[in-house]
């Protein structure tokens, strides 16, 4: 699972009504590096929770998973009108796109409810009394 999608992820189990941002409980990371679109990266950072993709990246910096890669480092917060020079640009494709939770867990903030990754897939899928 990439950071890109946990920022679009929320626990629809019934009655929750803080869902988001679900806390990720990675056991397996890994780094596979990608082709850098600047563009595609710039018109993201108008979609999503940029202090939601900060905090998962600090969850999974601060986990205990071994990673054969440097951490990238992304400015705190992005101003409406600040320009993203190109090392800003490659660090937030790096995080967006590069690093993928394999295995873990993701966790309503509300009800504790685990959705567990598998092989870099998340199972959103409720149980029948969830819903």
């Amino acid at each position: 699972m990439r950071l890109l999608t946990h920022n679009f992820l929320k626990s629809n189990v019934r009655n929750t009504t803080k869902g988001y941002p679900l806390v990720i409980e990675a056991r397996r990371i890994i780094y596979e590096e990608s082709s850098l679109d600047g563009t595609m990266v710039k018109k993201l950072c108008s979609k999503i929770d940029y202090e939601v993709l900060v905090g998962a990246l600090t969850q999974l910096r601060n986990s205990n998973v071994d990673v054969d890669f440097g951490w990238p480092i992304i400015p705190g917060s992005l101003g409406e009108e600040q320009s993203m020079d190109e090392e800003v640009i490659e660090m937030l494709h790096k995080v967006l796109f590069d690093i993928h939770v394999l295995d873990g867990d993701l966790v309503c903030p509300d009800t504790g409810r685990k959705f567990p990754i598998r092989d870099g897939i998340p199972n959103m899928v409720l149980h029948e009394d969830e819903i």
